[in-house]
């Protein structure tokens, strides 16, 4: 039987700039089986998982159902949902929950204001342990399944704050694990480097040791900061923020090379595709938008620089380049071999004084 975990770890595919992407993430619990789609294929009532997705789309909020482990029934006699809220910017994170008998109450949440870090003392702020997430889903993934359900066993036994969760990314990483509030994920996670991950969040720190990113940024991002801390051994969570992320645009061909034929000059009082959209030598948007799953080569490949500031005043521009030259894994169990578009630092420069107003204004 073949397993997308086994040829991405047999692959040493990085894990470094592959968290789901999400500023809030919004937990629903949800008990019994799970389709591949949870939020419209379970016994929540599918018109308020269609629901929750549309309010949720374009707000940095994800939606996802959770569950205790342990074995799942097809039950359909829950009475009570426990909710959460969960933020993970740096030096904003927060949890807050509620139980409520029926989850239609969250479609009267602000998802806007959620998304931006704006609770509005909204339910009871959270004050325990550490939320320790792990990806279970098998209808989307078997592997999540064979080695997510026995870990989340283990570390519900181990005492552990622990809820099985619908969908996290990166399936052939697990098993996956996510870490509120600070919003952490880890990939192929033993019981040990789950323990380190807890402990560590505890402290508010995070351990270093098999991270895929912070799901409060892009993944270009996510390598950056990770990359930032790799070279001060820097583990605490919230001294380090990606303040700007700056889209590289493909250099033009030198004067040696073959140029591409040119397309006319425009008539007198006519204006160019250019004229009309003109583009700046980047594209200085905070939050980047390209699908970074999807590996693109040659010329087109995508590249960034990430501004990472640390609260002591440093800070620190990282080229990270889109690559798709390692080994050909499938995305998921099933899917075709193609290459990872994997996240790759290629520069990590400090800001120096006279360049950090600069740097700092994105």
């Amino acid at each position: 039987m073949s397993l997308c975990a086994t040829a991405s770890r047999e692959a040493a595919e990085p894990l470094a700039g592959t968290a789901a992407t999400a500023r809030t993430w919004l937990l629903v619990e949800q008990t019994g089986p799970w389709g591949a789609k949870a939020l419209t294929a379970s016994h929540l009532d599918p018109a308020l998982g269609r629901a929750l997705e549309a309010a949720a789309k374009g707000t940095g909020v994800r939606v996802a159902l959770i569950r205790r482990p342990g074995r799942h029934a097809d039950r359909h006699d829950a009475t009570r949902h426990r909710l959460f809220l969960a933020h993970t910017a740096p030096g904003r994170s927060w949890i807050r929950t509620t139980t409520v008998a029926d989850p239609q109450s969250a479609l009267g949440l602000d998802f806007a204001a959620l998304g931006a870090g704006e609770h509005g003392d909204l339910w009871e702020p959270y004050t325990g342990e550490p939320l320790v997430l792990v990806c279970t889903n098998g209808k989307r993934d078997r592997c999540c399944a064979l080695l997510g359900r026995p870990l989340a066993a283990d570390l519900a036994a181990a005492g552990t704050e622990v809820w099985e969760v619908t969908h996290i990314g990166g399936h052939r990483f697990a098993p996956t694990l996510f870490v509120l509030p600070y919003g952490y994920a880890y990939g192929r996670t033993s019981l040990s480097l789950a323990a380190d991950a807890v402990a560590a969040a505890r402290s508010g720190r995070i351990a270093l040791d098999h991270c895929r990113g912070r799901s409060t940024w892009d993944r270009p991002a996510q390598a950056a900061d990770l990359a930032v801390r790799e070279l001060l051994g820097e583990d605490r969570a919230d001294v380090l923020d990606v303040v700007r992320t700056d889209r590289l645009l493909p250099q033009p061909p030198s004067p040696q090379a073959p140029t591409r034929p040119q397309a006319p000059a425009p008539s007198p009082g006519s204006t160019s595709p250019q004229d009309q959209d003109p583009k700046p030598p980047h594209d200085t948007t905070s939050r980047d938008t390209a699908p970074h799953d999807t590996a693109v080569t040659g010329e087109e490949a995508p590249a960034w620089t990430v501004t990472v500031a640390h609260s002591d005043g440093r800070a620190w521009r990282v080229t990270v380049e889109q690559r798709a030259d390692g080994a050909p894994t499938p995305a998921s169990c099933g899917a075709p071999l193609d290459p990872p578009a994997r996240m790759t630092v290629t520069a990590v420069t400090a800001v120096t004084a006279t360049e950090d107003s600069t740097a700092l204004s994105g």
